[in-house]
């Protein structure tokens, strides 16, 4: 009687785990991959086209570094500017990040929207038509932006080889599950696939909190 318990015990043990494993691989949180992409958190910033560092600093100014961050080529600058809405709201001290754009960008977080009181759209780094106006001081003068205003979409950067070993392309929407006891899953993520990248998953510093992401980090692909 009890050898028999034991076994209907075991069936009904191993048809859950078969359901509950058909269930996650149906919605896509499930992955053959490590946890090998790194983690990357941002605060707010800005860009800015070689046209706007002259009025706001002066004709042919140059930013100077602080730090190369993770992109080649990009780096935090000394240089920071003072952010105006519309509303007369102010946040002070908003860095910027070089090098020189083709286009003049501020990547705010939720909170930001709060303060200045825009209702921030969620656009990938250099979408900004249509978005939030924006105001930016500088030393030298001030520049009144009709558009630029943004929350940046979190994305994963990863050169044409990265695509072809994690099977994704540019521009795709993937999960991605990050590593440890706190673990979450983040949904809508944008692949954004170049040569010029360096592998990396960016959030905004909102996200990092609200996920516990702290220090070093990896996360992996979930493929829907």
């Amino acid at each position: 009687m009890v050898e028999k318990s034991r076994e209907k015990n075991q069936i009904l043990s191993e048809i859950i785990t078969e359901t509950v494993f058909k269930y996650l691989t149906d919605a896509g949180l499930t992955s053959n991959q490590d946890f090998t992409i790194p983690v990357e958190v941002s605060n707010h910033h800005v860009h800015l086209t070689r046209e706007a560092l002259d009025i706001l600093f002066g004709k042919d100014y140059q930013l100077t570094k602080v730090r190369d961050i993770s992109q080649p080529g990009e780096f935090a600058s000394n240089e920071k500017v003072t952010l105006v809405s519309s509303k007369m709201k102010i946040i002070e001290g908003v860095r910027i990040v070089g090098p020189e754009r083709t286009y003049n960008q501020a990547e705010l977080t939720v909170a930001d929207g709060y303060v200045l009181g825009l209702n921030l759209p969620t656009r990938l780094s250099g979408d900004v038509i249509g978005s939030q106006p924006i105001t930016m001081i500088g030393p030298n003068g001030a520049l009144n932006l009709l558009e630029g205003a943004i929350r940046a979409a979190r994305h994963i950067h990863m050169t044409p080889e990265d695509a072809e070993k994690y099977q994704v392309k540019n521009n795709q929407r993937v999960k991605v599950e990050t590593k440890g006891e706190n673990g979450v899953i983040f949904k809508n993520v944008i692949i954004r696939v170049s040569d010029k990248c360096k592998l990396a998953f960016h959030i905004d510093i909102e996200e990092a909190n609200a996920a516990n992401i702290q220090g070093t980090t990896y996360c992996r692909i979930l493929y829907k």
